[in-house]
Formats: C-alpha cells, sequence, structure tokens
C-alpha cells in the first residue's frame, strides 16, 4: 500500500537559502511557494529562483510549486516557469473554483500532477467537480486562511463542514486523503498537536507546515500509536487464520466483529507503521 505524505513543508521561492534547507528536512514533500509567501516585488525573482533550484530536482524528492491564480498577473509566466520543470515537480493551485481551472492547467502541464487547493464557499461546493476534473489531480487541499475570510468564521467550529466536505469529496474521486491545511502559530506546538488530532478524528492525513520545527509534531500526531498497531495486527492475523480455515465470521478478543471498513483501516495502519522505525506510544 502506497502511504501519502505525512508532512508538507512551505518555502518561499523567494528565500533560496530557506528552500535549500527545506530540502535538507524531514518533511516528505517540499512546498516551493511563489503566492502567499511571496510579496508583489519579488515575484519575479522568485520564480527565476525556483526554475534554477528545481531544474535538476532528484526524482526521488517530491515537490510542488504553489503557483499564482489565474487572475493575477503573474500566472502566465509561473505556469510557463512551471512547464520547463522536471514533470515529477507536481503543480500546487490556489483558489481553485471550478473544474475548467483544472482543466485548462492540465492542458498547459501535461503529464504533471495537479494539485488544487479550495479556499472558497463556491470552491467547497464545487469540490467534487473539481477533485474529477482531470485525471492529473493527485490530491485535494483546503486552504483554511483565505476560507475563513469568505465565511466569515472565527474558529474551526465555522470549518467542521468544510472539511468534512473536502474529505468525502477527495474519497470519492479515489484522490488519497487530504492533508491539513497549515498551523499558524509556529510556537504552539501544543495547540499543533490538539489540532492534528481532531483532523486525524475527521479524516485527515498529514500536514502542511510552515516552519521545520512543526514536522515532527506534525508526523506524531499522524502517525499510528503502540494500541492502534496491536490492534491492526490482531485484525490481520484473525483474517488470516479465518481465510486459511474457511471461517466467514470472524470476531476479535474483544467480540467486535470484523467488517471491510475495520480490515482497510488495519491496513492502513500497518502500512504506517511500516513507514517509520518508531512509531510513538
Amino acid at each position: 500500500m502506497t502511504v501519502p505524505p505525512l508532512t508538507l513543508l512551505y518555502v518561499p521561492a523567494d528565500r533560496p537559502d530557506r528552500v535549500t534547507k527545506a530540502f535538507g528536512t524531514a518533511a516528505d514533500v517540499v512546498l516551493v511557494d511563489l503566492e502567499d509567501a511571496v510579496a508583489p516585488t519579488h515575484k519575479d525573482e522568485a520564480r527565476s529562483n525556483a526554475v534554477r533550484l528545481l531544474a535538476d530536482v532528484s526524482d526521488a524528492r517530491q515537490v510542488q510549486v504553489r503557483v499564482n491564480h489565474s487572475s493575477t498577473p503573474w500566472h502566465g509566466d509561473d505556469i510557463a516557469a512551471l512547464a520547463t520543470l522536471p514533470t515529477t515537480v507536481g503543480a500546487r493551485i490556489p483558489k481553485v473554483e471550478s473544474p475548467e481551472e483544472i482543466r485548462a492547467l492540465a492542458t498547459a502541464l501535461p503529464g504533471r500532477a495537479l494539485h488544487p487547493l479550495i479556499e472558497s464557499a463556491l470552491g467547497v461546493e464545487r469540490a467534487l467537480e473539481i477533485a474529477t476534473a482531470s485525471p492529473q489531480i493527485g490530491s485535494l487541499g483546503l486552504g483554511e486562511a483565505d476560507l475563513r475570510s469568505d465565511l466569515r468564521v472565527a474558529d474551526d467550529a465555522g470549518l467542521t463542514w468544510a472539511r468534512s466536505r473536502i474529505i468525502v469529496a477527495a474519497r470519492a474521486a479515489r484522490l488519497p486523503p487530504p492533508a491539513m491545511s497549515a498551523y499558524p502559530n509556529v510556537r504552539d506546538h501544543e495547540g499543533l498537536a490538539a489540532s492534528c488530532r481532531a483532523g486525524r478524528a475527521l479524516g485527515f492525513h498529514g500536514r502542511a507546515a510552515i516552519h521545520p520545527a512543526q514536522l515532527a509534531t506534525i508526523r506524531a500526531a499522524f502517525l499510528p500509536t503502540a494500541p492502534e498497531i496491536e490492534r491492526a495486527r490482531e485484525v490481520m492475523a484473525r483474517l488470516d487464520s479465518a481465510i486459511t480455515s474457511g471461517v466467514g465470521a470472524i470476531a476479535l478478543a474483544d467480540g467486535t466483529f470484523l467488517d471491510v471498513a475495520m480490515v482497510e483501516q488495519a491496513r492502513t495502519v500497518l502500512a504506517l507503521a511500516d513507514s517509520t522505525p518508531t512509531p510513538p506510544s
């Protein structure tokens, strides 16, 4: 089973030193940003840096470039620059509100994974249409800062439905579970951990970070715990035993009968556990 990335690290492309450092971190995906983290006066410099730094990026390193939206004067140049990079470099697309935007980018960037971000009420309403707009879509994400503003909500409670909508749309489109939007307070590790746990309970898998110091907290929050791993192993052992003996109904030691969802969850837990040497307890 392929395990989706747990940690994604944003880094501004107008700071080439930080981009280089990001490649040395434990982030599963480096998100080279041309959009929100870059001032308008630095857009051209950031784009040139991205082309220079990513021209020979290793196929083994997962990288995405977040471009500026099509309504901005920088979008066309961003797409032209991205088209010169290896196709293993994905395109992170902000503020997507229609499947037509995705289809246009798929034409402009053939063979390249597209990662749309939903950041408005209209985008949330059209989430499934966007998620199924092209076979090039590699993931679906939520941009919560802009969405909060659009919805006029001040806390996480106002985002619960939108978060679940994105998770359901991604699943319906047979995409990986979405990663959570970045947590804005880089010093509040307890708050970050609690937020990650809440997101994991909803169905998110992993999270974007805006500072390397957030990576370890995010990874720990989304890795399975020792009890979860133990239960997953019991599920798979009981399943194997039942198949061998020809038994139809399977129950765990605590009396819980297995269903397809439990088996799939157990496989996911074990795949995650195998992706790291020391899961947290």
